[in-house]
């Protein structure tokens, strides 16, 4: 019973995580037309926000594999929600400023804690109950992903780009400060959203260090096998990183 109670306090944590996973990067979608209007983005500017974020994964994946071997996974995990945090919490200085370079900053912080937090949960998937029902915790956790990539740009777009024609079309005909004004009231509109979302991610943080969930010990590290340096001698490796920087920009 007890064994019974822990796997499923695990399964618990680890949906809320993957359900994490999916919202936070849905949001980008959302994220797009909103900064090119607070921020009067060309396409150009406007495609970096999505690449902003995604190349986080590319630059950081080695990084936070050095950090997950410092650390232990599940410490990394709590690393990778507070860093998630930290970026959040940079929107609301980067609102104020209506500064584009901030909220790009904030969303590659935001990509380079989530790349170790999906790094280290993964492993947790097989690990937290009997091998024979890991494919339904795998079902789980997809479900919780895919709820939370719908739910994001539904909930985003309402609190910040509910009356987005309304607002446009209320822009023209304003004196250049007039304008301004209204641009920077509604920079603002992320301020809450992101407030709330670091919240719940550094409660996460210390619900995730104080779990049930039990260490993964990583293989290979006495060998070398596990190091970045063995990763590259293998062809594979090198042609899924050099597929990255494409896929980015999509």
């Amino acid at each position: 019973m007890q064994n019974t109670s822990r796997t499923t306090a695990a399964v618990i944590i680890l949906g809320a995580l993957f359900f994490i996973f999916g919202f936070v990067t849905w949001l980008n979608g959302t994220l797009i037309p909103y900064l090119r209007l607070a921020c009067g983005l060309t396409d150009l500017q406007a495609s970096l926000v999505t690449f902003a974020f995604y190349i986080s994964y590319f630059v950081m994946a080695l990084p936070m594999s050095w950090v997950l071997g410092r650390t232990g996974f599940k410490n990394g995990m709590t690393v990778g929600l507070l860093g998630m945090a930290a970026g959040a919490l940079l929107f609301v200085p980067a609102a104020y400023a209506r500064s584009y370079p901030l909220f790009l900053l904030g969303l590659f912080i935001i990509g380079s804690g989530l790349t170790l937090l999906q790094t280290a949960s993964n492993p947790y998937i097989t690990i937290v109950g009997p091998l024979e029902s890991a494919a339904r915790r795998i079902s789980i956790m997809g479900i919780c992903n895919k709820v939370a990539g719908i739910l994001a740009p539904m909930i985003l777009g309402a609190l910040v780009l509910a009356d987005a024609d309304v607002f446009t079309a209320g822009l023209e005909g304003l004196s250049d400060a007039d304008r301004a004004a209204q641009l920077d009231r509604l920079a603002l509109r992320v301020v809450g959203p992101y407030s709330v979302m670091a919240l719940v991610l550094a409660g996460l943080a210390i619900m995730v260090r104080w779990s049930p969930l039990p260490e993964v010990e990583a293989e290979g590290e006495n060998d070398g096998g596990g190091s970045w340096v063995g990763a590259l001698k293998h062809p594979s490796t090198l042609l899924g990183g050099s597929c990255v920087v494409p896929l980015c920009g999509c």
